[in-house]
């Protein structure tokens, strides 16, 4: 990954991540099995029985960094996506979803001898189980050009060759700012092996589980967890936690930011929709209340479609749903 010289950055936000094809079933014949304070629940369906699907939804172009590419495009921004994907009907169909989204292609790397990665979700009660399969990969990066903003999330288990090549890029372009977004195998391969990631974070996004499990020693409230990611040398912290809202600190200020109201009709791609739209209002020069609340509301309407991408907000949507909860603001919280 290479310099290239710019006096002015062509992209807003350059995301990185691993694509796939998401595939929602909609099921009505199951049962949850809960612990008593309900913080842990088993989704259970009949072994070796033949389970009826309501309604079937295909994501063509879904993955972390793809759905803040088409969330960062929807609200204004020019966004381009390095990912891979393979030489297949599927991958072909990604192509051309995103290019309906106006995201940039130039980056994207045909992978000759796999296919396009995906995911199997499975929808019960507006909650989903997700069956996550990444191709086996061995990740070549593109030269790139400068961006405003380097947005980092999932990878499949052979991360660390593209980690490395984005501290590259981050050396390349020092004023590009990082938004890493730890995806599944970031958080699973554990502290240790990402600190240098979340060190040049300018902002830092996950949500309470995946920063408890990052995080297993000591308190585990969300004062204690975000502190922690600040002395690791993020700017800022954000962490999510459902309908509980997100908090961000920033080491100086603490902000909670309450949900928007309403029940999910799904709720696949709530984070993602959150971070990119905390992102976007950063990017446009809004300062972190009304950031979250930015974030609040692309999460608010993706949960009201199903899958990640339907309920992405454009500009108009927006101002619109942020106009509906007006009332609803980030708070400063006692750090």
């Amino acid at each position: 990954m290479g310099h290239m010289t710019s006096t002015k950055p062509r992209l807003d936000i350059l995301a990185v991540g691993e694509s796939l094809r998401d595939v929602f079933y909609l099921i009505d014949d199951a049962t949850l099995s809960c612990s008593i304070n309900k913080d842990r629940c088993l989704l259970c369906l009949e072994y070796a029985d033949k389970i009826p699907v309501r309604q079937v939804v295909k994501v063509p172009a879904a993955g972390n960094s793809a759905n803040a590419a088409v969330g960062a495009a929807r609200l204004g921004l020019r966004t381009g996506l390095i990912s891979w994907v393979g030489d297949d009907y599927a991958g072909r169909h990604l192509r051309e979803a995103l290019r309906k989204e106006k995201v940039d292609l130039k980056f994207l790397v045909e992978d000759k001898k796999l296919p396009t990665s995906e995911a199997t979700i499975i929808n019960y009660q507006g909650e989903k189980t997700q069956l996550v399969y990444f191709q086996p990969r061995s990740y070549s990066v593109p030269e790139c050009q400068e961006a405003r903003c380097l947005y980092y999330s999932a990878m499949g288990a052979k991360h660390a060759s593209v980690d490395k090549k984005i501290f590259e890029f981050l050396g390349c372009f020092p004023a590009m700012k990082l938004v890493f977004q730890p995806g599944t195998t970031h958080i699973k391969s554990g502290l240790t092996a990402i600190k240098k990631l979340i060190a040049k974070s300018h902002m830092l996004i996950l949500n309470k589980d995946e920063a408890e499990q990052l995080l297993a020693d000591g308190e585990r409230t969300m004062c204690s967890l975000l502190d922690k990611f600040i002395k690791l040398g993020a700017k800022t912290a954000i962490i999510t936690d459902g309908k509980n809202g997100a908090d961000a600190f920033d080491g100086k200020t603490h902000w909670h930011m309450p949900a928007f109201d309403g029940k999910p009709v799904e709720t696949t791609g709530a984070g993602d929709s959150f971070a990119c739209g905390v992102t976007v209002a950063m990017l446009k020069g809004l300062d972190m209340e009304e950031a979250l609340r930015w974030g609040s509301a692309n999460a608010w309407s993706v949960i009201h479609e199903i899958g990640p991408q339907k309920g992405l907000l454009a500009s108009a949507g927006m101002k619109k749903v942020l106009k509906k909860f007006s009332k609803i603001k980030a708070e400063t919280h006692r750090h």
